[in-house]
């Protein structure tokens, strides 16, 4: 059943690495990209000499690209190369603590202990434990699509469902970590590891503690040249795969036969496709390219992920107490996730992170400067205007990082772009700007996550942050493999 003839919508992460494996298995790929770039979510500003990635600035489980390089039998290091970094994040805290994450858990330990007075053991244990969560369940949870009772009877399920704990379903991953440590200083840090997939720690169940391993065991690593090479190195193995990309070129309507896809509609002209997948969110997809709208409704009764304020300032001075990673936590970290999901608004006091690549690359900045990206968790809402809001957080931020940092950071921005929620949803129809589509702040939400494939329009498929295993790098890459998978193994079990 191979040479079928396949439409990716979206050349994001997942769609352009579903478009590798769909190539190498020998279908006939095209890639439709509504903007002049490939990479999603994941592109680059330049100004001013300060360059910056627009977008995800966190780079774990470099395995899941090297499986992808070497699955097309092709060597990554003539596209794409990384360094491990030591420090995971730099935690600066209201009370003065300046914490090193270090990617030695050893080394983390001690440092939590020498600057909270956390035990070591706490640590030591509770890394242990997220490495033994992540390989007897993240594993088969992250790898298999959830939809399909075959994955159910895969002979490792069994040990994995073993290993769910009630304490990892029934409690909150604050209360979780409450159990397990004796310092508000460790709960905070490991809290924060529920935004990975933009939920909240006061209402997401306690099996996110297992992502702590991906950080922390595994290690953060940097990719030469920044995160833009990656969709850049993607792309490149793609195009020399066969694939055809189709960029500045958007989707407007996918077409259906019945119950089946026969096509896509761009600028007007028809493009026979056997099948579609669709990287972009699953509810747009309904809403706007299927015009189903019970389905798309049926997507939104989930709640949505958080998103993302980011301001990208070209900083005229050094940092040195600053690293690549950079946490300046909310006093009151609770009331922070209450305003941004039970309210809708910004909290007076964000925790603030700050990415800075010319740390690693001294050529993303002029000499003697820093590329700052400064960014806050914010409400994935509606908003048509959010001028006044910007300035009230721009403000909130400035003067958290003065007081916190002892400095003035007006006299050094030399240059600042920004994004909001809604600059997000224009550029990747992600809906409300949500980063992640559907929140995990309930213990059934991988489960109600929608599928990787449709259950009533045959031939189509989803890939992407939206939909199974989830939102991130990592993730967008399993989900790739998994929709390759899926349909491989329905045109064998058609053949």
């Amino acid at each position: 059943m191979q040479g079928k003839k396949v439409i990716i919508i979206g050349a994001g992460i997942a769609g352009i690495a579903t478009s590798i494996r769909l190539a190498v298995m020998g279908y006939d790929v095209e890639v439709f990209e509504k903007n002049d770039v490939a990479g999603g979510k994941m592109y680059l500003i330049e100004k001013g000499g300060f360059t910056f990635d627009a977008g995800p600035s966190l780079f774990t489980q470099p395995i899941n690209i090297e499986e992808l390089f070497a699955f097309a039998n092709e060597p990554i290091h003539e596209y794409f190369q990384y360094s491990k970094v030591d420090i995971a994040c730099k935690y600066h805290f209201e009370n003065g603590k300046r914490i090193n994450a270090f990617t030695r858990p050893a080394d983390f330990a001690s440092e939590m202990n020498e600057k909270t007075g956390e035990p070591v053991h706490n640590i030591i244990r509770y890394l242990k434990n997220a490495e033994r969560v992540y390989e007897k369940v993240g594993s088969i949870f992250l790898n298999f699509s959830l939809h399909r009772f075959s994955t159910w009877f895969h002979p490792r399920v069994l040990v994995a469902l073993k290993t769910i704990k009630l304490s990892y379903l029934f409690n909150t991953l604050d209360t979780f970590n409450r159990k397990r440590f004796v310092t508000p200083e460790a709960v905070q840090i490991f809290n924060r590891f529920a935004t990975y997939n933009g939920s909240n720690p006061y209402k997401a169940p306690g099996m996110l503690s297992l992502i702590p391993h991906l950080e922390q065991n595994e290690g953060t690593f940097y990719p030469i040249g920044g995160m833009i090479s990656i969709p850049d190195a993607l792309t490149k193995l793609a195009k020399h795969k066969g694939v055809k990309f189709n960029l500045g070129k958007g989707v407007d309507k996918i077409i259906l036969e019945g119950s089946s896809v026969k096509g896509v509609l761009s600028e007007g002209e028809f493009n026979q496709a056997d099948i579609v997948v669709s990287n972009v969110d699953a509810y747009y997809t309904y809403k706007n390219l299927i015009e189903d709208k019970r389905a798309a409704e049926k997507v939104l009764r989930h709640e949505r992920s958080s998103s993302a304020l980011i301001f990208y300032w070209g900083m005229n001075k050094t940092f040195p107490d600053l690293h690549l990673h950079n946490i300046f936590f909310s006093e009151e970290y609770d009331a922070e996730f209450k305003h941004l999901f039970e309210l809708k608004r910004f909290y007076v006091d964000p925790t603030i992170y700050i990415n800075i690549t010319s740390k690693m690359e001294s050529g993303h900045a002029p000499g003697g400067k820093e590329n700052w990206f400064v960014m806050v968790n914010a409400p994935a809402t509606e908003v048509d205007d959010w001028g006044s809001q910007i300035e009230q957080v721009r403000a909130s931020i400035v003067k958290k990082l003065n007081r916190m940092l002892g400095v003035e950071l007006d006299d050094f921005i030399e240059t600042e772009e920004v994004l909001t929620p809604s600059g997000i949803q224009l550029r990747t129809d992600s809906f409300q700007g949500s980063l992640y589509g559907t929140s995990s702040n309930s213990i059934w939400s991988a489960f109600l996550r929608h599928a990787n494939f449709s259950s009533h329009i045959r031939g189509l498929y989803f890939a992407g942050g939206s939909v199974h295993p989830g939102g991130g790098i990592p993730l967008c890459l399993k989900g790739a493999k998994i929709v390759a998978e899926l349909i491989g193994k329905t045109d064998v079990g058609q053949g």
